[in-house]
């Protein structure tokens, strides 16, 4: 019987779910060969009413399958917005990690995902938080050029760190300039990224800049400087 659960969850097959959960309730708590619940499923997929049908029939909605996903973790990297409210609102744990050590927050400001970034931030999601490469959701957002997710980011700036170095000792600046992601680059800036500190390769931001878009931000970088000292 429970090898159907997943297929049909898949599916979005909702009245045979309901059918095999009153046949046996514990049907909802089997795993795959992964690790993962039906949950997982539903989440991946976007189903919100089996998602609902699941929570409320006590599924397990927060564990990780073997590589560390949670539903959460899944729901955020996939866009499923309401699923991850629903998920939030259950209780689920936003800063949870992979075996990798991505959050929901990294993947979707990875994937341009502003609602769900939104969404996790106001939940109290850690800007901080690093991956095992020692990269920061604003080191994903910035060097992929997701413009909105940076905006969000930046609106937690009084508790991030924008200067966080990954394991090459690039910030998210070096990353933004590397993949001449202009706007991003001049918005780190304006919020004060620093940009003489040097990566690994002894190099700065504005070594990796273009040359025009290294003149813009050091234009930028001094004007930062003149009103902060007049203010």
């Amino acid at each position: 019987m429970s090898h159907n659960i997943f297929k049909l969850v898949s599916e979005g097959n909702y009245s045979e779910i309901q059918g095999l959960v009153v046949q046996d309730a514990n049907v909802i708590k089997q795993k795959d060969e992964s690790g993962r619940f039906p949950i997982h499923w539903a989440a991946s997929s976007g189903h919100e009413e089996i998602v609902d049908y699941l929570l409320k029939h006590n599924s397990v909605y927060d564990s990780p399958d073997d590589s560390g996903w949670t539903p959460l973790i899944i729901a955020s990297s996939a866009g499923r917005l309401k699923v991850v409210e629903m998920l939030i609102a259950k209780g689920a744990d936003v800063n949870s990690k992979t075996s990798g050590g991505h959050s929901a927050l990294q993947y979707s400001c990875s994937r341009d995902r502003a609602e769900i970034v939104e969404l996790l931030l106001h939940h109290h999601s850690d800007p901080n938080t690093k991956d095992d490469r020692g990269a920061t959701p604003l080191h994903r957002a910035a060097s992929r050029g997701n413009l909105a997710c940076v905006k969000l980011l930046l609106q937690y700036s009084n508790r991030m760190d924008l200067d966080a170095k990954d394991c090459d000792g690039n910030t998210a600046l070096h990353l933004a300039c590397e993949e001449d992601r202009g706007e991003e680059a001049k918005l780190l800036v304006e919020h004060g990224a620093k940009l003489d500190l040097l990566n690994k390769e002894e190099a700065t931001a504005l070594d990796l800049a273009s040359k025009g878009l290294a003149v813009v931000l050091q234009r930028l970088n001094d004007a930062r400087i003149i009103q902060n000292s007049e203010s």
